[in-house]
C-alpha cells in the first residue's frame, strides 16, 4: 500500500504550526525579505499619497487663507492616476507573494510529504503556509506604513513648512495606517491561497519521491 494509504492522520496544535513557519522563515530569511519587499513598496506608496491627501486636505480646511492660496490642489485626473497606481503596486505585491510562495512550496515537498505520512492532516498544511504568509504581510505592511507616513510628511514639510505640524491630521492618519495594515495583511493571505491549496493536496507518496 503507499505511504497516504496507511498514513494516520492527526490533529496536530496551531502552536505547531506557529513554530514551523517561524522556524521556516528564519531557515528562508532572503526569500522571506523578498516577499515582503513587495508589500513594504505597495503599502508604502499607498501611505506616501493617502497621507499626502490627508494633510493638503487639513491644510485646506484649517489653514489661514494665504496659506491656502498657495496651495496645489490636485485635479480629478491626478486622483485617478494615482488610484491607478496605486492598484498596480498592491498587484504587483500580491504576484510577487504568490510566486515567493510557490517556489516554497516547491522547495519544500519532501518536508511537506514528510509531515503527511506522520499523520498531519490538510488543515495543517494550510494553516501553516497561511499564517507564514500572514506573518510577512504584517510586517511588511507595518514597515510599509511607517515609510509612506515619513516620506508624505518629509514632502509636506518641504512644500509647507511648520503648518503640517500645526494641522496634523493624527487622527485621519491613524484611520488610514489600520486600513493599510489591514489591506496589506489580506493580499497577502489571498495571493497565499493557491500555493497553499496545492500544497495541501501533495499526495505524500508523491512528494517523497520528489527530487527537489
Amino acid at each position: 500500500m503507499t505511504a497516504d494509504k496507511t498514513t494516520r492522520q492527526v490533529s496536530l496544535p496551531l502552536s505547531k504550526a506557529v513554530e514551523i513557519s517561524y522556524r521556516n522563515m528564519r531557515v528562508r530569511f532572503g526569500r522571506t525579505l523578498i516577499t515582503a519587499g513587495g508589500i513594504v513598496l505597495g503599502i508604502a506608496f499607498l501611505m506616501y499619497v493617502v497621507s499626502s491627501q490627508q494633510i493638503l486636505q487639513s491644510l485646506l480646511e484649517n489653514g489661514s487663507e494665504e496659506l491656502i492660496a498657495t496651495l496645489a490642489i490636485p485635479d480629478e485626473e491626478a486622483k485617478s492616476q494615482q488610484v491607478w497606481l496605486i492598484t498596480l503596486s498592491l498587484l504587483v505585491a500580491a504576484v510577487a507573494i504568490s510566486n515567493a510562495m510557490l517556489m516554497s512550496v516547491t522547495e519544500r515537498y519532501r518536508e511537506i510529504g514528510t509531515m503527511k505520512c506522520l499523520g498531519a492532516l490538510d488543515n495543517f498544511v494550510v494553516k501553516m503556509f497561511l499564517m507564514e504568509s500572514a506573518f510577512q504581510g504584517l510586517v511588511g505592511s507595518v514597515i510599509g506604513c511607517v515609510l509612506g507616513l515619513i516620506m508624505g510628511m518629509l514632502f509636506a514639510i518641504v512644500k509647507y513648512g511648520g503648518a503640517v505640524f500645526e494641522h496634523l491630521p493624527v487622527a485621519g492618519l491613524l484611520v488610514y495606517s489600520g486600513l493599510a495594515l489591514g489591506a496589506g495583511l489580506v493580499i497577502s493571505v489571498i495571493s497565499a491561497i493557491y500555493p497553499t491549496y496545492i500544497a495541501a493536496k501533495m499526495v505524500p507518496a508523491d512528494a517523497l519521491r520528489s527530487e527537489i
